[in-house]
């Protein structure tokens, strides 16, 4: 029987039993622990190459520098030590969950505060190094939290607690993008040098600052009852429970059908992930000034983004994720084919508001129902590392094609090109509806 099948034979709760799920105390953590989670994100990638650059540094240093988000990437590596590892003194005072996500939020701030007192046109490797801080911090506490969150609650409201990780997470990047940049603007000194070191420091230790929200948070919050810990009796042992069964059990439960899922998860965000890196391009090409863009994204984007979560989640509890998750196929791959029509206008601020509108609320409603299915095919015992290895495997593939849509784009055009990534959603498709025939186990 299908998932969704299976939830046909339930009743469904009311829309007001529904929407009271967003008022429940895992629920409004989940909203402050994205927060947390949002935040580093862009202080190591977007928002930090535009201080780079400010400072001087030349565009071929900021592109490899970039390279420092690969740790979101590879976080599968050492998840198993965050599943599975106590750390001395704490783990026994706040729970195995709660520590590590303490530990990496308190990493995150150090390395934010070090960041702030470097400055890159002097010397770049401290604020290299403290960004590669930052990021590593960013993953194990992304790792830490997947765990907390699918541990908190039940299947039927994951998607909700998906819904509020979402919603928090892109408040913060508001904050961490267009907030770094309004703080720094302020912290300016007037009639002074156009690059001014002291305005970014203000503005990074403010978001180091702002880390605590999370921290405070997790002191407050209950640790979640999961599994135990079994003793292991040697080495040998210890290092297969970590390492070696996570995976394994994956590998038990769904048989020849994890081929299947690991497929779906590889291939879903597909049409999303390898559009986005010719988005800013193409703005540019087509005349929009960086007011124009930013005004656009910040405003419309993230309001369509919250609204496109909310609705994923309420959705996904009413309908089934499965049905959910195809409706999030279908709208992602059309919001691309609105960029063509786009291309094909110039300079169009009207069309460009709609187009950013459509296309985050297609991605709201695509992620809520996304993560939910994710959380569903964990085995709360080895929670943390098998979330771990599904959120990396599906950029590895998304990522790795993106890296030659530039060159598709040269070749072909934009308005090929946006054709193009929309049918390469037209595979997930298939997926979604042979994955919805696979009972979760």
């Amino acid at each position: 029987m299908s998932p969704d099948a299976a939830t046909a034979t339930q009743i469904k709760p009311s829309w007001l039993a529904t929407l009271k799920v967003y008022l429940e105390p895992p629920t409004l953590r989940m909203l402050v622990l994205g927060f947390s989670a949002g935040l580093p994100l862009l202080l190591v990638l977007g928002t930090l190459s535009f201080w780079l650059r400010e400072a001087g540094i030349d565009r071929t240093t900021i592109g490899y520098l970039s390279w420092v988000g690969l740790a979101y990437a590879f976080k599968w590596a050492w998840a198993p030590l965050v599943d599975r590892l106590p750390i001395p003194l704490l783990t026994r005072l706040l729970g195995r969950r709660r520590s590590w996500l303490l530990c990496s939020q308190l990493a995150i701030m150090a390395g934010l505060v070090a960041m702030s007192f470097n400055d890159p046109q002097l010397a770049l490797q401290p604020v290299v190094w403290g960004a590669l801080a930052v990021a590593f911090g960013s993953a194990t506490q992304d790792i830490a939290l997947d765990a907390y969150r699918i541990e908190s609650a039940d299947t039927d409201r994951q998607a909700a607690l998906a819904a509020a990780y979402q919603t928090g997470y892109r408040l913060a990047m508001i904050w961490a993008g267009a907030g770094v940049l309004w703080i720094a603007a302020r912290a300016e000194v007037a009639q002074a040098a156009n690059y001014q070191f002291a305005a970014w420091q203000t503005a990074y230790l403010v978001m180091a600052a702002s880390m605590a929200v999370g921290a405070l948070t997790v002191l407050l919050s209950p640790e979640p009852a999961h599994a135990p810990v079994p003793v292991a009796r040697n080495l040998r042992d210890g290092l297969r429970s970590a390492l070696v069964e996570p995976f394994a059990d994956f590998l038990r439960r769904y048989q020849w059908q994890a081929a299947l899922i690991l497929a779906l998860i590889a291939m879903y965000r597909i049409s999303d992930v390898v559009m986005g890196i010719m988005a800013n391009p193409f703005y540019v090409d087509m005349g929009y000034t960086k007011d124009e863009v930013a005004a656009v994204t910040k405003i419309y984007g993230v309001i369509m983004t919250l609204v496109g979560a909310f609705l994923g989640g309420a959705l996904s509890m009413r309908l089934g994720v499965m049905r959910v998750l195809m409706l999030g196929a279908v709208l992602s791959a059309a919001s691309n084919l609105l960029f063509a029509l786009l291309s094909t206008r110039g300079h169009d601020l009207t069309g460009l508001i709609w187009v950013i509108s459509a296309d985050n609320l297609a991605s709201g409603i695509a992620s809520a129902a996304f993560i939910a299915y994710l959380s569903s095919l964990t085995n709360i015992s080895y929670s943390a590392t098998q979330y771990a290895l599904f959120s990396s495997m599906m950029l590895l593939l998304p990522k790795f094609l993106a890296g030659y849509s530039g060159r598709y784009v040269d070749a072909f055009g934009y308005p090929n090109f946006f054709i193009a990534t929309a049918l390469l959603g037209v595979p997930v498709l298939l997926l979604v509806w042979l994955a919805s025939r696979i009972r979760l186990r």
